[in-house]
């Protein structure tokens, strides 16, 4: 039988929340002082507790924001209210575990990780069987590292998925509890990867179609490879901006599901996916023109400057949005090495300008929808108040790319490339019900925040889609008269 009036100690990472506080402050210093990075091989020749040490000095975790196992929260407060004392026993940083504590105000004492000795392992099953005794005290663990303590133990509470390791413990101790958590799998792999958001490099395949290339093999291919290769990269700047979002991500009504922001897929594990995806990126970029390559260098650049820094100006993060969906047709283009037409460019830029005000309108109608005292968004340089601004700005550049398409149809290039130019001029009405729609639905707060994501799933986005295809169709082709 357990003796529930022994003290509970309650492991902290993997445990009570679902992530590892050392890869936490790790990747939050490098965000804030990434020169620090050349310090860390000094600080860990010191010990690994040394390293926790200084990490922790240099950053501070907001514990309101951290993914909490509400699961065993509410175990420990039954607990708690049964009058048994739970003990926080941790290998993260004291400075990190007394934050935790104070906001939980769950625990009546604290052991943590020092400047001198990390809290891990043996070193925490001695301390705690020199406190408590052999046998003395129940013990809330997740990892196979626990079993040294569980060894010492009356009775174990068990965290995480595996299905291994509460066999293991029950060799050696009493299971109190079992805390499942959700397992990683290829579909959270899938999600962290944003495969959806790969839909936005059809934009890649825009200069194979102006330039009525879609039949010529070489060129189709180079298309599908860079296609691969653009996804690949995205995919990879996609974790890294979501490392640097961890805290505004953990706040946000939707995105604090994601899998780096909840703690499904542990930090180390993302990072090992980004870089498993650059290196799959840069094999394909072997098989692609170097001006492709330049292209996806500079997109890399642009979307860590933005992770790190752009997101957070004002209008900067619209321009540069904006830039990251021409650098798709700009790629598209050097993949196949046609020349861009301005044209092309022009109504790129205004039209994705248009988009990117969308996706800044649309999140700070989330916001207001969910905390009307809300006057600025987390993360970003709006305040509510400047949504009428960004509505208009919206609707010009979105009327200005319908006008730029308008004088592309009178200009002497599309005489030169299409058979009945004429028909083009049945695209503008198409465009212009499409961005006016958007714009519309965007001010009544019923677009999730990607404009992009909200027409792939849209109908009537893949309606108007089909029609426009259907008049560049019948404008590219020859009329009967020709072919007779």
């Amino acid at each position: 039988m357990t003796n529930n009036s022994s003290p509970m100690i309650v492991d902290l990472d993997g445990s009570l929340i679902n992530t590892d506080l050392l890869y936490e402050s790790f990747v939050r210093n490098i965000f804030v002082r990434p020169w620090d990075i050349f310090l860390l091989p000094l600080w860990l020749m010191r010990g690994i507790a040394y390293l926790k040490y200084r990490l922790a000095q240099k950053v501070m975790i907001d514990a309101g924001c951290l993914p909490y196992n509400d699961q065993l929260i509410q175990y420990l407060k039954e607990q708690k209210k049964a009058g048994r004392r739970l003990i926080l026993c941790t290998g993260a940083s004291e400075r990190f575990a007394h934050a935790i504590t104070e906001h939980l105000g769950l625990f009546d004492e604290v052991y943590a990780t020092n400047i001198d000795t990390n809290l891990t392992g043996s070193k925490k099953a001695n301390l705690l069987k020199d406190k408590f005794g052999e046998r003395g005290f129940s013990y809330v663990g997740n990892e196979a590292k626990d079993l040294k303590v569980w060894k010492f133990a009356d009775s174990a509470v068990v965290v995480g998925p595996s299905d291994k390791l509460p066999s293991q413990v029950a060799k050696i101790c009493q299971i109190e509890t079992l805390v499942p958590t959700k397992k990683l799998s290829i579909g959270t792999i899938l999600a962290q990867m944003r495969i959806h958001q790969w839909a936005k490099n059809v934009l890649l395949l825009v200069p194979l179609l102006t330039s009525h290339k879609l039949f010529d093999q070489a060129s189709f291919s180079n298309i599908i490879v860079a296609f691969f290769c653009f996804g690949l990269c995205a995919s990879a700047t996609y974790i890294i901006n979501d490392i640097s979002d961890l805290d505004s991500d953990r706040i946000h009504w939707k995105k604090k599901t994601r899998p780096l922001a909840s703690g499904v897929m542990p930090i180390k594990t993302g990072l090992l996916l980004c870089l498993v995806l650059f290196l799959g990126s840069g094999t394909l970029l072997a098989l692609l023109p170097v001006w492709f390559a330049a292209t996806l260098c500079i997109y890399v650049v642009l979307t860590l400057g933005y992770s790190f820094l752009f997101k957070r100006l004002q209008t900067v993060d619209i321009v540069v949005l904006a830039g990251l969906y021409t650098l798709r047709i700009i790629a598209g283009a050097a993949a196949i090495d046609v020349p861009l037409s301005y044209w092309l460019l022009a109504f790129s830029m205004f039209v994705f300008l248009c988009l990117a005000l969308v996706k800044r309108i649309s999140e700070i109608h989330k916001k207001i929808n969910a905390d009307t005292a809300v006057d600025k968004v987390s993360g970003r340089g709006y305040f509510v108040s400047d949504l009428s601004v960004l509505t208009s700005l919206a609707s010009s550049a979105g009327m200005v790319s319908i006008l730029v398409f308008a004088m592309y149809v009178n200009s002497n290039e599309v005489v030169q490339m299409y058979h009945s130019p004429l028909v083009l001029w049945l695209a503008c009405p198409l465009f212009a019900y499409w961005i006016i729609r958007i714009l519309i639905m965007a001010s009544r707060g019923e677009i999730d925040e990607d404009p992009i994501a909200f027409a792939i799933k849209d109908k009537r986005s893949w309606a108007t889609g089909i029609l426009l295809a259907g008049v560049l169709a019948a404008a590219w082709m020859p009329s009967m008269e020709v072919l007779a």
